[in-house]
């Protein structure tokens, strides 16, 4: 910025602010009204009117929201009255100003009336008709205080020169103020820029989320350079924009805009720091809400907590069902602290946050009809204790141990390190079989089912099945090795050996070693694994009773052979 901006600065508001002072009743920003020197009157036969002494300027017949269009009248001809009675007033133009839907009378910065589209019977077009008619008549009315006019006549024509000098060095030296400032604005940007770009790839970190990389050092330092430039250019547009007003305001000709330049900003900033105080007992009660259910939360945890590791014991009640039952208990807690805070949320009636909960729930409806399906199923599971982490289980078609039990899934590893998710839904419908249930106490039963030959002795399969089982390492004594016989077939024995072991987790391998060693036994003992036929021919054949309950005398019979001759 060279030296003398701020002086061609001041040069030029000076001048703006001499052409504004010519004469403020034709230059407006809004929609201005050309005053007129009679009274005009709009008389309607029906309505209610706005009356100003003993005149009566027009009538309203159409409300205005909840108000009734008698209050409308009695408000307006109120206004009027108070400007009236003001001792120095000052001449001031009447301006309509559009907005929206609606156009306002204003005398000024002060609101008149306003006009609703109720107010007309045919479209926009008539009702700014209308607006300047009844802005017409209201100006007409406001001009007929001769001492305003006199007033505003002498200020226009006499120049009170050693305000104006005052005017002129307070201008000169906000504009130097204004100068310094901007200046040493952009030299701290300046300054900030270098310092950034010497931090770069030291001591300003790469953005990232765990072992991803969202943003590089340099990107970051880019991001933080660019937002400088921002902030140095609203830094110079609120300077300026509290620059011209405070210029304005020092001239006599242009100080009712300065006002106006104010409350641009101030009006809203008002507006914010009054919803903000209005709020103030809603968001009491919210952080109290907030508060409390901070602390019961904590509570119910340390209480569940206790229940998980047998502190605190209830009959009937597992330890394994405390986690699932905290978190049950803590959405319930959380769910009924937001119903309660919803009503004292900002936005919490309007039509749009209203709009916006039915859509979600509509698709919460309607896209989570398996998932809470899943969710009721998991809470089934849960209490019914089927199974927990760790156990060897089989579900529909799936065997393996289970890893992960939530309120949608299952999840299961098999014994060849596959990890299988299964619905809750899935696994509630399906057979549960458990392997772990009982392993650890009674001992979990192995089974195999081999079929020798009726020749081969019962007793001596019987010992070989029990010699394998007891040589298999991971079967227990206790309970000890059985053997049953489950089926006499047609040409051989069924014979089905049971064993008992303590861990599920190896029952394949056992199952596998159990199978190796029967093998070895009956080999080492010389009876073959096989399930013999026959036929009906049975002469020359040993017959397939055991030697034990044969005769001693027993031989085997002789073929025979019948007499064959020619003849035959």
């Amino acid at each position: 910025m060279k030296w003398y901006a701020p002086f061609y600065l001041f040069f030029s508001m000076l001048i703006v602010g001499s052409a504004f002072g010519q004469d403020t009743n034709q230059q407006d920003t809004l929609v201005s009204v050309d005053s007129v020197n009679q009274y005009v009157s709009v008389v309607s036969p029906s309505g209610y009117p706005v009356v100003v002494g003993e005149d009566t300027l027009f009538y309203l017949t159409r409300s205005q929201g909840s108000m009734s269009a008698e209050e409308r009248a009695l408000i307006v001809s109120e206004r009027l009255k108070r400007i009236l009675e003001e001792p120095d007033r000052d001449f001031q133009p009447v301006r309509i100003v559009p907005d929206s839907l609606t156009l306002s009378i204003r005398y000024g910065d002060r609101l008149i009336m306003t006009l609703v589209p109720a107010d007309s019977t045919i479209d926009f077009a008539e009702l700014r008709s209308t607006a300047v008619e009844r802005a017409q008549t209201i100006q007409s009315v406001l001009n007929q205080d001769s001492a305003v006019v006199a007033r505003t006549e002498s200020a226009i024509k006499t120049i009170d020169w050693k305000a104006l000098g005052i005017g002129i060095l307070l201008a000169l030296a906000v504009s130097l103020i204004f100068w310094l400032a901007a200046r040493y604005i952009g030299r701290g940007v300046v300054s900030l820029q270098n310092k950034l770009n010497q931090w770069r790839d030291t001591r300003i970190p790469a953005l990232r989320m765990q072992k991803f990389q969202i943003a590089s050092s340099s990107q970051v330092t880019d991001a933080l350079i660019g937002l400088t430039k921002i902030l140095r250019i609203v830094a110079i547009l609120i300077l300026i924009y509290f620059y011209i007003p405070l210029i304005f305001s020092f001239f006599p000709w242009t100080r009712g805009f300065a006002t106006t330049l104010f409350g641009y900003i101030l009006s809203p900033v008002k507006s914010v720091l009054l919803a903000i105080v209005s709020y103030l007992p809603d968001l009491f009660f919210l952080i109290v809400i907030g508060g409390l259910t901070h602390l019961l939360l904590k509570l119910v945890h340390r209480f569940f907590i206790a229940l998980a590791r047998g502190y605190i014991t209830f009959s009937g009640f597992y330890k394994d069902w405390a986690i699932p039952t905290y978190k049950i208990v803590r959405f319930l807690i959380i769910a009924f602290a937001l119903v309660v805070a919803f009503p004292y949320l900002p936005g919490s009636s309007s039509p749009a946050f209203k709009g916006i909960s039915i859509f979600f729930g509509v698709l919460f409806s309607l896209g989570s009809t398996s998932a809470v399906a899943n969710i009721v199923a998991g809470a089934v599971i849960t209490y019914m204790r089927p199974f927990k982490i760790g156990d060897r289980v089989k579900i529909a078609d799936t065997t393996g141990d289970v890893i992960e039990k939530t309120l949608l899934v299952t999840r299961i590893q098999t014994i060849k390190n596959v990890e299988v998710t299964i619905p809750n839904a899935t696994v509630l419908a399906s057979h549960i079989i458990n392997f772990s249930a009982s392993a650890s106490d009674d001992g979990l039963i192995l089974y195999t089912t081999v079929t020798i030959g009726y020749d081969v002795p019962r007793i001596t399969v019987e010992n070989l099945l029990l010699e394998a089982a007891r040589a298999t390492k991971g079967v227990v004594e206790n309970p000890a090795p059985f053997v049953l016989l489950t089926s006499l077939n047609d040409y051989h024995i069924s014979y089905e050996l049971n064993a008992a072991i303590k861990d599920s987790h190896i029952m394949a391998q056992i199952n596998s070693d159990l199978n190796a060693n029967i093998i070895d036994k009956f080999n080492e003992a010389g009876v073959e694994i096989m399930s013999p036929g026959y036929t009906a021919v049975r002469d020359g054949n040993r017959t397939a009773i055991p030697d034990d309950y044969l005769p001693k005398e027993y031989s085997p019979p002789a073929f025979r052979f019948w007499p064959w001759s020619k003849k035959d």
